[in-house]
């Protein structure tokens, strides 16, 4: 009997060693392939101004992008204004759409249609996050880009069907997050608010909604992140003109499309390739600035007092 437990024990001190070891394996493998990545990348975006001796006022400032042109005609120019425009624009507008999209849409299966919203309405939704990109960017443009083009005006590729489909893409990620954080509120809220004489909407606008304020923080800019990096949908449908639009009929261009486009046509070590580093290095720096708003909005979330 006694040898009995003491086989026992060893094996349950050899399997927490293993998990253990194994535990911190991973984690160990995850902080260097981050760090790596990092320092891979940052390397690479550099070198644009070590190796090229491009500026950095004239690579996030100008607009002008001619990265074959022959010293003959006045060198070339790795402006990327353009592109930093668009992505903020498409992005910031798709967040304005789906935004309150998602605040209403959460409010909706959690306070309003409890059982059946929880139990049709937020699957329905959550399974959009894992319909591919590409789908979205097909029907965009198969079916909004003929839309806008046959009954608002322009070409149909353009900034107003670029924010449309982001906003559509992004839409899970926000109420889900959402969703979660009203389920987690104490229902002490909602019933000393009610007890008070509030109406059921006052209860969730003045107290519900402010209460998770965290989750709506970090839902609008995962949603934000996530418009920011989208590639391949917004390709498709926003024209890729290398121009800062004028109105949201006008075609755009984006980092990410930029660099999708380019990256493989270009010899490694040119400027033109390190400057499409250099733009991934930047997309790389908004990620960070995502995760520290996040990061901050959760801290500050909560009822104000």
């Amino acid at each position: 009997m006694k040898n009995s437990f003491v086989h026992k024990y060893l094996n349950l001190g050899g399997s927490e060693s293993l998990g253990r070891f194994l535990t911190t394996v991973a984690a160990i493998i995850a902080i260097v392939s981050t760090i790596t990545i990092v320092v891979f990348i940052s390397l690479k975006g550099l070198s644009t101004f070590t190796t090229n001796g491009v500026s950095i006022k004239e690579f996030l400032f100008s607009s002008n992008w001619l990265p074959d042109r022959s010293l003959a005609e006045g060198g070339p120019q790795v402006g990327v204004l353009a592109f930093i425009f668009g992505s903020l624009i498409v992005s910031m507008l798709a967040v304005l759409v789906s935004g309150p999209l998602s605040i209403t849409c959460a409010v909706f299966i959690v306070e309003i249609a409890p059982f059946w919203g929880q139990r049709f309405l937020q699957p329905a939704i959550e399974l959009l996050a894992g319909i591919p990109s590409v789908v979205y960017g097909y029907i965009g443009l198969s079916v909004l880009v003929p839309f806008i083009r046959d009954n608002i005006g322009g070409l149909g590729f353009s900034v107003l069907a670029g924010f449309l489909v982001l906003s559509v893409m992004i839409l899970p990620t926000i109420v889900s997050i959402l969703v979660d954080s009203l389920k987690s509120l104490p229902r002490d809220y909602k019933e000393a608010s009610l007890a008070l004489g509030s109406t059921r909407w006052q209860a969730i606008r003045h107290v519900l909604i402010p209460a998770a304020r965290s989750g709506l923080v970090t839902g609008i800019v995962l949603g934000l992140a996530r418009a920011f990096g989208e590639a391949l949908a917004v390709q498709m449908v926003i024209g890729n003109t290398r121009t800062i639009p004028t109105s949201i009929l006008d075609p755009v261009i984006t980092l990410t499309s930029a660099i999708t486009m380019d990256m493989g046509n270009t010899p490694m070590g040119s400027l033109w390739n390190n400057t499409l580093w250099s733009m991934g290095l930047l997309l790389l720096f908004m990620s960070f600035v995502f995760i520290l708003v996040v990061r901050y909005g959760v801290r500050k979330g909560g009822i104000n007092r």
